[in-house]
């Protein structure tokens, strides 16, 4: 028999994509269910993200008319990852397998075959990682790599060139509940479940419709919260970088007084005025840099909920 698949889909302000989106996922569903690889009862499950437009009003109608979607609707915007984490624990109650894509329809859907087909041979996680960048522009292209450069330099353990386009069974979602973070990086996460995983190779296409809620400003600070969140590293370099500062400053302390008693010594203010400006800035990162951990620790001890479900789609609904 076959199991349940759920798509998680988190939707904020996608009023132009959804009806495209679930057109052609639920062509792709009825295929595999014909074919036997998943059940009959597998569902499309919309999270609205705290949406401004009318992406929940579009959601509830098509929960109406078409018997594969299903939605849950956030009290607020949360944030990408919170929505998804949502969308993740309420189809883990109903669904053996999930997969989580973004709404926009770059994520190739007719990998989905090749996703449930690794699941079957046993994988708890595939991964879904993009074939290229070709193409991407250069300054995309660049600052992708550098951002998982950046990530592993810092010791996030992140599978390249992989989104949030990936299949989880409904064992490895009930684990990820074990880890109790309010400050979500699910990228940096969801490797440290362990279990079986494998890869599966797509190209992602052109944005649907619509713009694009990863600009370069959210990006750099969604780097940021996700080395911060997932890895001490940064802590360390800084402590490597006070001790390099005390050596420097021994062997420059060493040659000053060298040159005094050779009475050589150039009283000169540059080299004051260059040392005093970076090692103020060199402070003042390194007081960032803690900061950003405090800071975290702060949110961390005030555990609050990192999604509250405002509403649901059931057959109850439908019989209003």
């Amino acid at each position: 028999m076959a199991d349940i698949l759920y798509i998680v889909i988190p939707c904020f302000n996608e009023e132009e994509v959804l009806t495209e989106t679930t057109k052609r996922l639920t062509e792709k569903m009825r295929k595999m269910m014909e074919s036997g690889k998943i059940a009959d009862s597998s569902r499309i499950l919309y999270v609205d993200d705290g949406s401004t437009d009318s992406t929940w009003h579009l959601i509830d109608r098509l929960y109406m008319d078409n018997g594969l979607v299903t939605g849950i609707k956030l009290s607020r915007n949360k944030g990408h990852q919170n929505a998804l984490l949502a969308g993740l624990f309420e189809a883990a109650d109903h669904a053996d397998m999930i997969v989580s894509m973004d709404s926009d329809l770059q994520d190739d859907i007719d990998v989905l075959d090749s996703f449930v087909d690794e699941y079957y041979n046993g994988s708890e996680i595939v991964y879904g990682v993009r074939k290229s960048r070709k193409k991407d522009s250069w300054f995309k292209r660049t600052t992708a790599v550098a951002f998982y450069k950046l990530m592993r330099a810092m010791g996030v353990e992140i599978v390249y060139n992989h989104a949030d386009y990936r299949l989880m069974s409904k064992r490895a979602v009930d684990e990820l509940k074990n880890y109790k973070e309010v400050n979500l990086f699910l990228r940096g996460i969801i490797p440290l479940i362990g279990f079986e995983t494998s890869t599966v190779e797509y190209d992602r296409g052109e944005r649907f419709a619509g713009k694009s809620k990863y600009p370069l400003k959210k990006m750099i600070y969604f780097a940021i919260d996700g080395i911060t969140s997932t890895s001490v590293r940064p802590i360390r370099m800084i402590t490597m970088f006070g001790l390099l500062c005390i050596l420097f400053s021994i062997i420059y302390g060493i040659y000053v007084i060298i040159g005094h008693v050779a009475g050589g010594t150039v009283q000169g203010w540059t080299t004051s005025v260059l040392l005093i400006c970076f090692f103020g800035g060199a402070q003042i990162m390194c007081t960032g840099i803690v900061g950003e951990y405090v800071g975290k620790i702060y949110l961390e001890t005030k555990a609050r909920p990192r999604f509250i479900i405002e509403e649901k789609l059931t057959d109850d609904s439908k019989n209003k």
